[in-house]
């Protein structure tokens, strides 16, 4: 069983990678990895330190969250409504938006409503308000503490898609979403719950990464919708851990210094060790210790692509630049 991605060639000139975390989708895909058991070393401690959190979700808003998005199978179109903004405000406004037709035909993949979730699809405005406070609940006690490294590794993924079109065009960044997706032009396959077909058409395709999306990827029910793929990226143990606003202060004290401060600026624009080590003048090795150091204070994200590694910036790294004169010259 397989998804297939069939482009024309006006849809190979209309591939775009989405400009950061989608919440929405973010919000969905987790609250699902949240009930399954797979995926321990990746997801095991987030789960336990997440189902403490929740705690303090009201029970309804737990239970419309847990029925839609269950661990298998669909779940309905309008919590991840195309073409809303990434935001959490916009996309919880779209979603909520929905007209009552198009919520009846989504709800229709879930099995059938309880009595208390039957309202929603009537577009009953309590529960649709009771709704929009369980997707905030949800994203505050899920995801807001695990945000900026959340944001960085998608940061980071977005850095590697961009290099491969720049090299080698539209075709290469499709060729770069191997192993989960293969690109056999004129066609993207993967791995998939079930067999499907879905036809661009020359609308063009929305490639989202996502950090919940685990191993396969995810797309839209209906092939009306314009065409979105969500895929995992890369991520390992101890990814939800970086540090919230401040840098170890041991950590700290290694970073002192102008090389790293020279370091920490070239790798702003995303760079591998090799880059790095000739636009700062110093030999491979010694830039390899500059990226541990700076990747062990947070400030910087690596992620291996075939025989290379891409260093790019975390959000704590980027605040660290605009400080200004402090991030030239530390030591003052």
């Amino acid at each position: 069983m397989g998804l297939r991605v069939h482009f024309t060639a006006e849809d190979l000139s209309r591939v775009r990678v989405a400009a950061g975390p989608d919440a929405m989708w973010e919000i969905v895909l987790s609250a699902s990895q949240l009930a399954r058991t797979g995926g321990r070393a990746v997801f095991g401690p987030w789960r336990a330190e997440t189902r403490t959190r929740l705690r303090h979700l009201p029970a309804p808003q737990s239970r419309l969250i847990r029925y839609l998005a269950p661990p298998v199978g669909d779940f309905p179109d309008f919590l991840t409504p195309a073409g809303a903004p990434a935001d959490l405000a916009g996309g919880i406004e779209a979603a909520l938006s929905t007209p009552r037709r198009r919520l009846r035909q989504d709800l229709a993949v879930l099995p059938s409503p309880p009595g208390w979730a039957r309202p929603l699809a009537d577009a009953d405005r309590t529960t649709l308000a009771e709704l929009g406070e369980a997707l905030r609940g949800f994203h505050r006690a899920a995801l807001a503490p695990v945000w900026p490294s959340l944001q960085s590794l998608i940061d980071a993924d977005r850095a590697l898609r961009a290099r491969a079109l720049l090299g080698h065009g539209t075709d290469g960044l499709l060729h770069s979403l191997r192993p989960t997706l293969r690109w056999s032009p004129p066609v993207l396959e993967a791995d998939y719950p079930v067999d499907r077909d879905l036809h661009l058409g020359g609308r063009g395709l929305l490639l989202v990464p996502s950090v919940f999306c685990h191993r396969t990827p995810v797309t839209l029910i209906d092939p009306e919708l314009p065409p979105v793929l969500v895929y995992p990226v890369a991520q390992g143990p101890g990814w939800w851990t970086g540090p919230a606003g401040r840098i170890p202060s041991g950590a700290l004290a290694r970073l002192l210094g102008p090389s790293r401060a020279a370091a920490l600026r070239v790798i702003e624009d995303g760079c591998t060790t090799g880059e790095l080590a000739r636009r700062i003048g110093v030999t491979p090795p010694t830039a390899s210790q500059h990226t541990a150091v700076l990747r062990e204070a947070d400030l910087i994200v690596s992620t291996r692509y075939r025989n290379k590694v891409l260093h790019t910036l975390t959000p704590l790294g980027t605040a660290l630049l605009t400080v200004g004169p402090a991030a030239e010259n530390p030591a003052h």
